[in-house]
């Protein structure tokens, strides 16, 4: 027993790990503020990648976007996800990142 809190070691380690694993989760959190920050982060170097290497690598580039978005869609769908959810789901699966910059 721990004599500060009363509980065994296992029930201590399983709180600490319980608590790590929120702080974790808090800390992944995205919203779609944070999708559309990611989203015009992407519209401007899609926007570079035409003016410098051309259209052809920009189409690249943005069918690239376009199919991590879709593959992102599916999965949300077959995981259950319906209408405006799944799209927004979907939508923070592919530009969350934005948060980071």
């Amino acid at each position: 027993m721990d004599e500060d809190t009363g509980n065994s070691p296992a029930e201590s380690g399983e709180a600490h790990r319980n608590s790590h694993r929120q702080a974790l989760r808090h800390a992944l959190e995205v919203d779609v503020r944070s999708a559309v920050i990611g989203a015009g982060a992407t519209a401007i170097a899609l926007t570079v990648v035409f003016v410098f290497l051309g259209p052809g690598w920009g189409s690249a580039v943005a069918g690239i976007v376009a199919g991590w978005f879709l593959i992102a869609l599916i999965v949300v769908l077959l995981r259950g996800g319906r209408g405006k959810d799944a799209a927004r789901r979907a939508f923070i699966a592919t530009f969350g990142w934005g948060e980071w910059i």
